[in-house]
């Protein structure tokens, strides 16, 4: 039978795609994931399991050599952008020493097919939005440069050494099997936290930052086709939604979909693009992509389902790396 690869397994994209996999293909869904953000209950029954870091290189090519892998899937990753200048070391191995070791094997091992979800975060503040993938990467903060650095390996690797790859730049998706209990990313998840634990969804400055979201379920066939397709070969493709909103906007939606008598509380304002949004054209032509699910059905869909879960504990780091300039918010 022919494997798949996915890392990031027990995430959001990793574990919605693999669901599809198995129950679309004939393809066998070989999973790595260290379980630090994701869950073992989000991972199908299906996927033949590997849990470990991926900077462990040494475990990595044994579990390529096992298996026959034909496709990777690169979901692995730390999402914490607004964190991520006070976490360099994580950030860069976690990010980057962790996808240049999955880089190493799929060379080695002639994988047919690498498709990185990287991140809108490589483009940065220096341009007017919509961004387009053509625009020269241009990053502000320790994650973003994590990404950008994971595209240039993949177009050395790809001249080099013959890798195929696409880069899709997803752009702030949501949904089922999503971590809500991380204090420092995913931010409607954040807020489905607070309510679901009596306390206001917070906000980062004025709320009048702008970003697209987009339902996961829109993305698993459209990543499926980045693997299958030819003409995605090399290619970088945003991939997102097609209506933007503000923070405070999003921030109402979701409030009313709970149906909460509660306001949000705005904290000081901390480094990040004020504006960002992609173009989502190039994405139907090569993975056809459709915007099915608008923000206020997906964040209902995505309520239901997190009143079910478990009250885990809340993730929060006991020591940071960096604690200058750190927000009064994230002050352990």
């Amino acid at each position: 039978m022919k494997k798949i690869l996915i890392t990031g397994v027990a995430g959001l994209l990793g574990s919605r795609l693999s669901d599809w996999i198995i129950d679309n293909t004939n393809y066998e869904v070989i999973g790595i994931d260290d379980l630090s953000g994701g869950f073992i209950e989000n991972i199908n029954p299906k996927v033949k399991f590997y849990k470990f870091n991926l900077t462990n290189l040494n475990k990595l090519k044994e579990v390529f050599k096992n298996e026959n892998i034909e496709i990777v899937y690169h979901f692995a990753a730390y999402a914490a952008e607004g964190l991520s200048p006070f976490i360099r070391k994580f950030n860069y191995e976690n990010n980057i020493i962790a996808s240049s070791n999955l880089i190493t094997c799929s060379i080695e091992f002639n994988i047919k097919r690498f498709v990185f979800a990287s991140s809108m975060a490589v483009y940065g503040d220096k341009y007017e939005p919509p961004f387009h993938e053509d625009l020269l990467q241009a990053p502000i903060d320790p994650y973003g440069v994590a990404k950008y650095a994971v595209e240039m390996d993949l177009k050395i690797a790809s001249h080099q050494h013959g890798l195929n790859y696409t880069i899709i730049r997803p752009h702030n998706f949501y949904g089922i099997n999503q971590n809500i209990w991380d204090k420092y990313r995913n931010v409607l998840g954040i807020w489905m936290y607070q309510i679901l634990n009596k306390e206001s969804p917070t906000i980062f400055g004025d709320g009048s930052q702008v970003r697209a979201f987009s339902y996961v379920d829109d993305s698993v066939i459209p990543f499926w086709n980045a693997s299958q397709n030819d003409n995605c070969k090399g290619e970088i493709i945003n991939l997102g939604g097609t209506k933007e909103y503000s923070i405070s906007d999003a921030c109402n939606i979701l409030i009313n979909v709970t149906g909460q008598n509660i306001k949000p509380v705005y904290l000081e304002p901390r480094h990040e693009s004020k504006y960002a949004w992609a173009t989502w054209d190039k994405s139907i032509e090569l993975l056809g992509f459709e915007h099915k699910v608008n923000l206020e059905e997906g964040t209902a869909k995505m309520w239901e389902w997190a009143k079910k879960q478990p009250n885990r504990e809340r993730y929060v780091w006991p020591e940071y790396e960096l604690n200058k300039g750190i927000y009064e918010y994230w002050k352990s």
